[in-house]
């Protein structure tokens, strides 16, 4: 969405508001001429309405003469108060999220975990930092604010040999009123953790009241279908925060905050959090769906004029609705920085501790989860690839690649070979057969149920069911009709590869049954429209490059090289070195043009 929309540039006298602004709306305007209360269920309140607002041209005017913008790249409170402590003389201190690699010496790098000061942050995407005696451009959204911006930085916790922080001297060093500076740490984090926890309750409240109601209302501009693609499951968000909000509030002590007990809450609600993953893997669909209404002007007046009335901060609602994808990330590192200001012996220490491991587990989820969803088109591209398909889609029972590969398989009763390419689903293993002539076309040939199946590991030599002499062997036997299934792998290597496969196979059903993750009926026939359409009759099919991509870099996300974007759903980690996994893959035969 267009971030900087001027409205003095905007043809008015095309878009009367009367066809564009919420129900009631209709006479909202920049001069106070009229008193528009709001009553408690988010209408306007019609009888304080006068005639003497004036014409729409000029409210129109009004628009124009204050030189508002709509979404203003720099709107925001929190990156006007930065500049203001700034200019103030202050000192504002950053922790990097992520690490920042840059050849470019105007630009600063660093590492996770790194403390960074904020020297200027009117731009809103790259800020001007210092690292020791280091100064350059960084990615604003690689950093987070330190919540504890009074903390010394002789007093931050240093790292020593062995992983462990020295925090032997902060730790004792007493701060106010017979507090150590680490309970006074632990009191910033609380406060923090419940202020904000306040504040984006009444963001959700803002959304859901000055937003969804209002479209609600104007079933000529907005359909129910519409509604669910921009908001997603927010309303469902926000009814579960303020129980947990309350919780919270329950377990926080006033009168002396770090002696507050705030883990065992987020245990609690650890399940609940999980609507979070409905509502991350759908924002991409709310971005495009906005993106598309505001090439319409009526609705960027429409949005704005909710705002307006809602009394909401300077920012477009694509902005407003990034904030929960923001909110479940960060309460693992909310998290952390309060077990980093939480001893040993605090009531609170273990429960904040399982609390930690328990949102990363959230976190870990919802990312899976959008991966999964993320696949199945590219699932979907494959099946339309394959020729002379039978039988029910791929999607219906499947939604994940575990490991595809060549292999000979023997049948009985002839102990005939025949050497097939096999693709490795959760509950299924499809076969293909090669083209003779065309190598990179594939033939449906069958589909094993792997539900059924308990892998039996074949020692070299002579096979007693086939009668045959077999080297780096394994079967598939069928517990209920004694089927059984012997395949041969070309080197030892490629055999325990496959054998690793069927366990990881296996343990992917198991999580998805513990966690209930499932693809939805209308997202698997949309995923195969969208590859029929994608499909050029005429042409023939073949594993195509695309899916080659989603193959190899599927287990693989990585951090962005240019801007990093603000949806990332990642925990902060290890970069991991490449896996000789998916380098196997690209050698196969397949795939090659």
């Amino acid at each position: 969405i267009t971030s900087a929309v001027a409205f003095d540039i905007l043809p008015l006298k095309l878009h009367p508001f009367s066809q564009s602004t919420p129900t009631g709306l209709d006479c909202v305007g920049w001069k106070q001429r009229v008193s528009s209360p709001v009553i408690a269920d988010g209408a306007l309140d019609k009888t304080a309405l006068t005639d003497d607002v004036g014409s729409e041209e000029d409210l129109y005017e009004d628009f124009r003469s204050s030189n508002h913008r709509y979404g203003h790249p720099g709107g925001g409170g929190e990156q006007l108060a930065i500049n203001e402590l700034i200019s103030d003389g202050s000192v504002v201190y950053a922790e990097a999220l992520w690490d920042h690699v840059t050849m470019d010496d105007q630009e600063l790098g660093f590492k996770a975990g790194d403390v960074i000061e904020v020297m200027d942050a009117t731009n809103k995407e790259w800020w001007w930092g210092r690292i020791l005696d280091s100064e350059g451009w960084f990615p604003a959204s690689f950093v987070r604010l330190r919540v504890n911006q009074d903390e010394p930085m002789e007093d931050y916790p240093l790292k020593v040999e062995g992983g462990k922080e020295d925090d032997s001297s902060s730790g004792t060093r007493r701060f106010g009123m017979g507090q150590t500076t680490k309970d006074q740490m632990r009191t910033n984090v609380i406060n923090e953790i419940i202020s904000t926890e306040r504040d984006y309750i009444k963001h959700l409240k803002d959304i859901c009241e000055g937003y969804i109601k209002q479209c609600r209302k104007r079933a000529d501009m907005f359909t129910e279908e519409q509604l669910k693609t921009i908001f997603g499951n927010i309303e469902d968000i926000y009814r579960c925060q303020k129980k947990f909000v309350k919780a919270l509030e329950k377990k926080f002590n006033k009168d002396h905050p770090h002696l507050s007990e705030v883990g065992s809450c987020f245990l609690e609600y650890q399940t609940e959090f999980q609507i979070y993953s409905e509502y991350c893997n759908n924002h991409p669909n709310a971005c495009m769906e906005l993106s598309r209404l505001t090439k319409v002007n009526k609705y960027v007046y429409f949005f704005e004029a909710c705002r307006l009335l809602q009394k909401m901060i300077d920012i477009s609602l694509d902005g407003f609705l990034l904030t929960p994808v923001q909110k479940i990330c960060k309460y693992p590192l909310q998290l952390a920085e309060l077990l980093k200001y939480t001893n040993p012996q605090h009531r609170d220490f273990k429960d904040v501790e399982a609390a930690l491991n328990a949102m990363k587990n959230v976190a870990r989820l919802i990312n899976e989860r959008k991966r999964r969803l993320e696949n199945i088109d590219k699932i979907a591209q494959w099946q339309s690839s394959i020729e002379d398909w039978e039988g029910e889609d791929v999607l219906v029972r499947s939604s994940e690649l575990i490991y595809s590969g060549e292999l000979t398989k023997i049948s009985h009763p002839q102990a005939k070979s025949q050497q097939r390419m096999f693709f490795l689903f959760d509950h299924q293993l499809v076969c293909c057969k090669k083209d003779l002539l065309r190598r990179d076309i594939l033939y449906y040939k069958s589909r094993i149920n792997m539900d059924d199946m308990e892998i039996v590991d074949v020692e070299d030599g002579k096979d007693k069911d086939f009668n045959i002499s077999v080297k780096n062997a394994f079967k598939l036997h069928c517990r209920d009709t004694e089927e059984v299934h012997l395949f041969c792998a070309k080197k030892p290597e490629q055999k325990q590869r496959w054998l690793k496969a069927f366990e990881n196979e296996r343990r992917q059903v198991q999580l998805d049954q513990e966690t209930g993750f499932s693809i939805t009926e209308v997202q698997k026939k949309q995923a195969m429209l969208n590859a029929s359409k994608q499909h050029h009759t005429g042409k023939p099919k073949a594993v195509t490059r695309p899916y080659y991509d989603f193959l190899m870099r599927q287990k693989h996300p990585t951090l962005p090289t240019t801007l990093p974007q603000q949806q990332v759903f990642m925990l902060a980690e290890p970069k991991r070195k490449p896996s000789n996994f998916w380098q196997n893959i690209s050698r196969l035969t397949p795939f090659r043009k």
